[in-house]
């Protein structure tokens, strides 16, 4: 049986989910992280930490526009009406900044004009600027930051600050309008990073877990090739045996006993190996399986076996070394063994079988195994072809190859070759 280990190692989420504060992400980028996240369209219910930066940002235009209407009193040829209209508009500006989430870039480009005859909606123009910087695609940031900084020179060309000079104000203007949009821009960055990590991180938790499934996939079928080796050994025995008793009602109460003691001992093995296979299947561990594999040094217990169920089987083995046979290679030559001199008693039962095993480090093993051609009567033994089959892919997969085929006179024989190097 084979005691390659099924891999049933599952990945562990690199992110458990736990340890996600939604409440601590934006509300876009918490939906994004959480695969459960519904993807209806809908907009996405504010986290306090929306809450919370937007308030943030609210007191930021409220501060600034304050800050701005400190300058209207140091404007003496301001018209009184204008300074009320400035105050009023950049108060509409600085509540229109709870709906920059909904029209970020809508609200940008609205408070460009404003800008010309406002001076309180400055700050409400910056929040709208570094919201479209954080949440839309460059081009669009590009355009709104160069309509602010084309918005300076025209506004103090008009309203001139009375302390500063007219280019140290535009130049102030411009670095602060620049500024915001690329501290947003960066916000973005490390956002769409996070995001690629993210995405990065299930791809590799997904192959991970193919990898894993498609290991386990493997190992089944490789005990599966198993479960047909060593229980059509078995089941080949009791089919023949019966088959015997039902051919030769007259045999001696000698024959008959023997018979059943070998359907008997048959019949118990093949039940242990499929205890022992369905143990691995369950736990997931050959090294709880039971029995050791059988390598070259079993071939003596196979014929044996072989001959006491009625086979005549002439052995020979001529290798060198046999304990330096590599563990794979001899269990390889075993299953082709077993798998020939098992097709051999279904189909050709009461002939000669000659088993022969040679080989030497670096000339490779050479397993054969021939029969004769059947006498009589051949009982009807049901087979599907799939032992020579896996036998084939056995030998294939171990770096060797396997022939078979009937010989000149009628009978059959199997021959593999294996790499011992």
């Amino acid at each position: 049986m084979s005691k390659d280990k099924p891999v049933r190692t599952a990945p562990a989420p690199l992110v458990p989910a736990p340890l996600v504060r939604r409440w601590l992400l934006p509300s876009a980028l918490a939906d994004q992280l959480d695969p459960d996240a519904d993807r209806s369209g809908r907009r996405s219910r504010r986290t306090a930490r929306d809450w919370l930066v937007d308030f943030v940002c609210f007191l930021l235009a409220v501060l600034i526009g304050l800050l701005g209407a400190d300058t209207l009193e140091q404007e003496p040829d301001l018209p009184y009406a204008w300074g009320v209209a400035d105050q009023l508009i950049g108060a509409a500006a600085c509540a229109a900044v709870w709906l920059r989430r909904r029209w970020p870039a809508g609200l940008a480009v609205a408070l460009v004009p404003v800008g010309l005859v406002s001076v309180t909606s400055a700050g409400a123009a910056l929040v709208s600027l570094f919201t479209v910087a954080v949440h839309r695609p460059f081009r669009y940031t590009a355009w709104l930051t160069v309509a602010n900084v084309l918005v300076q020179p025209l506004f103090y060309w008009v309203r001139p600050d009375p302390e500063l000079p007219y280019l140290g104000t535009v130049l102030l203007g411009v670095l602060l309008a620049v500024t915001v949009a690329g501290w947003g821009m960066l916000a973005r960055s490390k956002r769409q990073l996070l995001l690629s990590l993210r995405d990065r991180a299930r791809r590799v938790e997904t192959e991970a877990r193919l990898r894993s499934e498609q290991a386990q996939r493997l190992a089944r079928e490789a005990i599966a090739r198993e479960m047909h080796d060593v229980l059509a050994h078995r089941l080949t025995l009791l089919s023949v045996h019966a088959g015997a008793l039902e051919f030769r009602p007259d045999a001696s109460r000698e024959e008959v006993a023997r018979a059943a003691g070998v359907i008997r001992e048959s019949a118990h093995e093949a039940l242990q190996d499929l205890r022992e296979i369905i143990g691995v299947l369950r736990a997931g561990d050959s090294d709880d399986a039971g029995r050791p594999q059988p390598t070259l040094a079993a071939l003596d217990a196979l014929v044996a076996e072989s001959r006491q169920a009625g086979m005549e089987v002439t052995f020979v083995r001529h290798v060198t070394d046999p304990a330096a046979v590599p563990a794979s290679v001899g269990r390889t030559a075993y299953r082709v063994a077993q798998e020939a001199l098992t097709n051999a008693r279904k189909h050709a039962p009461g002939t000669e079988v000659a088993l022969s095993v040679t080989g030497a480090p670096g000339d490779g093993l050479a397993v054969s195994v021939r029969n004769g051609p059947p006498e009589g009567d051949v009982p009807g033994v049901p087979g599907s072809g799939q032992g020579l089959i896996g036998l084939t892919e056995r030998a294939t997969l171990a770096g060797g190859t396997l022939e078979h085929g009937p010989t000149a006179d009628g009978g059959f024989e199997v021959r593999a070759r294996l790499p011992w190097g």
